[in-house]
């Protein structure tokens, strides 16, 4: 049933139903009226439709440099085309050549935001041009070993399994791989047994956060799994991605397959690679950034594309407010303080005021220093991690002082070391050191 929305019921017979024009469609130019005219409105439709005829700047394109920046400097997503990848070439020839060459089953380690994903997923493209197919799995607390691998072989036509002839029937062209395997819960060797059939193509399953993983049932079977795939020369190979610091962190002391695996490092960007992030981001649209600006942002970001990505989204927006084609240092420093702003705002008042007490801001170079070292899978470190960032004092000195802010002041928690090992800190509150971090940042820029 049609309804007249001017009287709320159908119209009478005869006349014609008259429909009242959404707002956006009252005409091109529309204004609104009254205190709609105070309202934040979106630059962009959900569409990508630009309509810049009505900014009254056509020259600056503020809706299409909206449109580009998101896309080119995206903080909160990970690059995923080639187009807008910048630096990393020697960590992508070396992750090439370990899975083309070596037949090797790899994993790329490192800390937070250097940009693991991000390689990954611009990995997986390089490789599906060259025929291979990936499959790819991010990992979850709660990721069970049968549940994942299950999946992946659902993604592998029966078709590349040797058994099947290339002429099969129609239908066996629907079916997968998955279709081989028992009705109980898949297991390694099983697995292995069934991917060693795999004939026509090359296999890449993707693992990424691995660390997140919190079954050690699921390690152990991804280790065996491995073990079985190299065994067997099977055309499946496994790429696994984490935060860690070394290889063992992620993968555990397992020699039976070290053989079999390369250790790729993902360590910060060279300045040169960040410069390259900000450079397409201009090309992309159309903005400037000042020789100061791109100093500024690449010395607070610290080698991570993450920190560059954010800061100059949030420069580069400030200037498209302003209707301005040129990203200053001003620019900058407005935006990283905005970014702290909010960090701060989403901590718990009582962490918030912690942070402004005396003894606190007295020990900043160890809390600095502590928030270096947390970067770690689970966020652990010991007091010589600490005083190896550069906290200036002994790691006696440091675990004082840490100490010092666990009870009234209850930033830190801390596991008592046993069996002859130290013990250990954590912050007790996420968030703290990530805002430590570019607050040291800011102050290392001497702003």
């Amino acid at each position: 049933m049609i309804f007249n929305r001017d009287r709320g019921k159908q119209p009478p017979e005869g006349e014609p139903n008259r429909r009242i024009a959404a707002p956006w469609k009252r005409g091109e130019n529309a204004i609104p009226t009254g205190s709609e005219q105070s309202l934040p409105r979106f630059a962009v439709a959900a569409t990508d439709d630009i309509g810049d005829a009505a900014a009254g700047l056509p020259e600056l394109a503020p809706a299409r440099a909206r449109l580009a920046l998101a896309d080119a400097l995206s903080a909160s997503q990970p690059v995923t085309s080639r187009a807008r990848f910048a630096g990393r070439h020697d960590t992508m020839a070396a992750l090439i050549a370990a899975i083309e060459q070596q037949r090797a089953h790899v994993v790329l380690y490192g800390e937070r935001g250097i940009g693991k994903t991000s390689l990954i997923h611009v990995f997986s493209e390089t490789a599906r041009e060259a025929r291979y197919l990936v499959l790819y799995g991010s990992c979850g607390v709660e990721a069970r070993f049968d549940d994942m691998f299950r999946t992946f072989a659902e993604q592998i036509p029966l078709l590349y399994h040797a058994g099947i002839s290339p002429t099969a029937d129609e239908g066996e062209h629907n079916r997968s791989l998955a279709g081989l395997l028992g009705e109980g819960p898949v297991d390694p060797r099983e697995l292995a047994d069934v991917f060693s059939k795999i004939v026509g193509t090359r296999v890449l399953i993707v693992l990424d956060e691995y660390d997140r993983v919190a079954d050690a049932a699921f390690r152990r079977d991804v280790a065996e799994l491995i073990k079985n795939l190299s065994d067997r020369a099977a055309r499946v190979q496994l790429v696994l991605t984490g935060v860690a610091s070394n290889l063992d962190e992620l993968i555990g002391f397992t020699p039976s397959i070290r053989r079999n695996i390369v250790g790729l490092a993902v360590g910060p960007m060279a300045d040169a690679e960040l410069r390259e992030i900000l450079e397409r981001a201009e090309q992309a649209t159309a903005l400037a950034f000042s020789p100061d600006a791109r100093g500024l942002i690449i010395k607070m970001s610290a080698g991570s594309p993450y920190l560059v990505r954010l800061l100059g989204n949030r420069a580069a927006g400030r200037a498209l407010d302003d209707r301005r084609q040129a990203v200053g240092d001003a620019d900058v420093i407005a935006g990283t303080e905005a970014v702290l702003a909010e960090w701060n705002a989403g901590l718990p008042r009582r962490v918030q005021s912690q942070l402004q007490r005396t003894e606190v801001r007295n020990a900043w170079p160890v809390l600095i220093a502590a928030a270096r070292a947390s970067g770690t899978p689970d966020g652990w470190f010991g007091v010589h991690d600490a005083a190896l960032e550069g906290s200036g004092l002994e790691a006696g000195a440091v675990g004082k002082t840490l100490d010092g802010f666990i009870g009234e002041i209850d930033l830190f928690d801390r596991e008592d070391g046993v069996g002859g090992r130290d013990s250990r800190y954590r912050f007790r509150t996420q968030g703290v050191a990530q805002l430590l971090g570019l607050s040291a940042a800011l102050a290392r820029a001497g702003r």
